[in-house]
C-alpha cells in the first residue's frame, strides 16, 4: 500500500470519478484506474462499485476511506512541520521551564535556539511545576517542562527523565546511612517553594509518604529559592532536601553533605502540552531542543 495509491483512491471518492481524479493529479486517467487496481489487488476487495456514471464506495471503501485520509493528512502535516523548520523567519516561541533549571544544564537554551532563528521571539517562564502546568492548561504558555506529579487534566504529559531527591544536612551523623520517613517528620525542616506550598511536586511526594506512615511534616522554615535554603542549613538551623542536580553543582556548600532517602525518591520530569492543540513551529522547535539537552545531561531518561 503506497501513498500514491492512497491518494488516488481518496481523490477519485471524492471526484466521483478516475478521469476527474487524474485531472487534479496530474496523471493519466488509467494510471490512476491502475494504483486503485492495485490498493484492490492487495486488500482482496473492490473499493468502488462500478458501472453508474459516478464511482461510489464499496462497504470495505467505506471501511478504509477515514484510515485513508488520516494517513494522507498526517503526511502533510508531517511535511509542513518539516518545511517549516527550515523557515523559522519569525513568530513567537512560549515556553515554561523549571524553577531550578539552571542546575540541570538547561541555561543555554536560550543562547543557543537564538542563535539558530534569530527572528524568533522567545517568552521563557520559569516558576514552579504546578503553576506552568495550569498555564499550559489555560493556553497562556504552550508547552513547558515541569516536575510530576502534576494536575494533567487537559494536557498531555511525556516523561522524559528523573533525578534523585536527597536530604541534606550541615551534620555529617544524619546523612551517613539513608533517611526515613519518620526521621525527616522529625527533623528541623527548611523548604522552599513556598509559595505554593504543598502543591509544590516534591513536596507532595513527600506529604503522601508522610500520609501513608501516619505522619505529618511540619517545616521550621518556608522561604522561596533552594539556594537561600541551602545558605540557612550551612548555618546549622535545619535541614532541607535536594535534587541531586542541585547537590552535585558548583554552587552546592562544600560543608553539607546529603543522604538518599530509605524508600528512594525521585523528581520525574516530564514535557507537558495542552491536549489536542498543536504546537506552533517556534514553540515545537524550543520544545525539541529542550528535550534533547536535559537527556544529554541526564542519560536517566524514563521508559
Amino acid at each position: 500500500m503506497t501513498l500514491n495509491q492512497l491518494r488516488a483512491f481518496v481523490l477519485a471518492q471524492q471526484l466521483g470519478s478516475f478521469t476527474a481524479a487524474a485531472e487534479q493529479l496530474r496523471m493519466a486517467q488509467p494510471s490512476v484506474s491502475e494504483l486503485v487496481r492495485r490498493l484492490e489487488e492487495e486488500l482482496g476487495t473492490e473499493l468502488f462499485t462500478r458501472g453508474g456514471r459516478r464511482l461510489v464506495l464499496s462497504g470495505p471503501g467505506k471501511e478504509l476511506l477515514p484510515y485513508a485520509e488520516q494517513a494522507l493528512s498526517a503526511v502533510e502535516h508531517g511535511s509542513r512541520a518539516v518545511r517549516s523548520l527550515g523557515s523559522l523567519g519569525g513568530g513567537t516561541a512560549t515556553f515554561g521551564m523549571l524553577r531550578n533549571a539552571d542546575y540541570y544544564l538547561l541555561a543555554d537554551l536560550v543562547r543557543q535556539f537564538h542563535a539558530r532563528y534569530p527572528a524568533v521571539q522567545v517568552r521563557l517562564v520559569g516558576q514552579n511545576s504546578a503553576e506552568t502546568a495550569a498555564a499550559v492548561a489555560c493556553g497562556e504558555l504552550e508547552a513547558g517542562l515541569v516536575v510530576l506529579p502534576v494536575d494533567d487534566e487537559e494536557l498531555t504529559v511525556t516523561p522524559l527523565v528523573r533525578d534523585e531527591v536527597r536530604y541534606v544536612s550541615l551534620d555529617p551523623e544524619r546523612t551517613r546511612r539513608p533517611v526515613t520517613i519518620e526521621q525527616l517528620a522529625n527533623a528541623s525542616l527548611i523548604l522552599y517553594d513556598a509559595h505554593f506550598g504543598w502543591k509544590d511536586p516534591t513536596r507532595r511526594q513527600l506529604a503522601e509518604r508522610a500520609q501513608l506512615a501516619g505522619l505529618t511534616l511540619r517545616p521550621l522554615i518556608e522561604l522561596e529559592h533552594v539556594e537561600s535554603a541551602l545558605k540557612l542549613v550551612a548555618h546549622g538551623i535545619g535541614d532541607t532536601v535536594a535534587s541531586r542536580a542541585v547537590v552535585e553543582s558548583q554552587n552546592f556548600p562544600a560543608r553539607l553533605s546529603s543522604a538518599p532517602f530509605a524508600e528512594p525518591l525521585y523528581d520525574t520530569i516530564a514535557l507537558v502540552r495542552r491536549r489536542g492543540r498543536p504546537l506552533t513551529p517556534a514553540t515545537r522547535e524550543l520544545a525539541r531542543l529542550a528535550q534533547d539537552m536535559l537527556r544529554e545531561a541526564h542519560p536517566e531518561a524514563v521508559r
